[in-house]
């Protein structure tokens, strides 16, 4: 669907099993926003877990080497391996190559999904960046890129609803966002999908966890080594985290959050 906003334009399309939505303020030709989109499809195309032919279930076969993979999976695959030795091992893509979890469909022996995601929207901003776009965010889920503000005369940023985990018509927060990448790792939304790789168990103790900085590929990965680390663990790792503050939801529904964290809230 597609609306125009003033010299801007706003168009959605169901991808990933979510919505995509790119919110462009400034005048800029739509065959860049077709771009965006074509850049989606291509990422489900070497990412998706979900299919047996994309290069990531390849690798994780062993009939493709990474070497051998498209430069945009290498990168990826780098930018996990950064994320495994930062987090200790709580973020992790090949848990699921561990034999003793059970079988379920989208589980695969490399599954970067938790990083991949915030990744290509991080993609799709730089690509209207390039294009001359200063006012603009891009959505998928729980993943957020914002650029500028939603009018370029006003001081306000744009505004973004954190989910509640339990009620699914509320928002747990609502923040203020300019120049900055929000992610929401969470239990809620298609079970106990995220295990932790040092147990081979579901994650538990938090119900949510949402991060904001400026790189989305990196707060994506954050809120999901967060979830892993756990109530104990997880955000005083987050809060050591330089550029990146953060929110929890615990199972208790005690809600904590990082020093600098209040700045965006409204």
């Amino acid at each position: 669907m597609v609306t125009r906003v003033g010299p801007g334009v706003r168009r959605a399309e169901e991808q990933w099993g979510t919505v995509i939505t790119l919110d462009v303020r400034d005048d800029i030709d739509e065959e860049v926003i077709d771009g965006c989109f074509d850049w989606f499809r291509r990422v489900d195309d070497l990412f998706s877990t979900w299919r047996p032919d994309t290069e990531i279930m390849r690798i994780g076969r062993g009939t493709l080497l990474p070497e051998d993979a498209s430069p945009e999976v290498r990168e990826v695959l780098d930018l996990c391996e950064q994320m495994r030795l930062e987090s200790y091992g709580a973020f992790d893509i090949s848990v699921g190559a561990n034999p003793d979890l059970p079988a379920r469909p989208g589980r695969a022996p490399l599954d970067p999904s938790g990083l991949v995601k915030g990744w290509a929207v991080a993609k799709a901003g730089e690509m209207l960046r390039n294009a001359g776009a200063s006012s603009f965010f891009v959505t998928a889920g729980g993943y957020l890129v914002a650029r500028g503000r939603p009018q370029h005369d006003e001081a306000g940023g744009w505004r973004v609803g954190v989910q509640h985990p339990w009620e699914r018509d509320r928002v747990a927060a609502v923040l203020s966002i300019s120049d900055r990448a929000v992610a929401t790792s969470g239990r809620y939304e298609r079970g106990e999908h995220i295990i932790d790789p040092r147990s081979g168990r579901p994650a538990e103790g938090l119900a949510s966890v949402t991060v904001v900085g400026r790189d989305l590929a990196v707060a994506d990965a954050y809120a999901t080594a967060t979830m892993v680390l756990g109530p104990v663990d997880g955000m005083p790792w987050l809060a050591s985290r330089v550029g990146y503050e953060g929110m929890a939801i615990g199972d208790d529904r005690v809600v904590t959050t990082t020093a600098g964290f209040d700045r965006y809230r409204i």
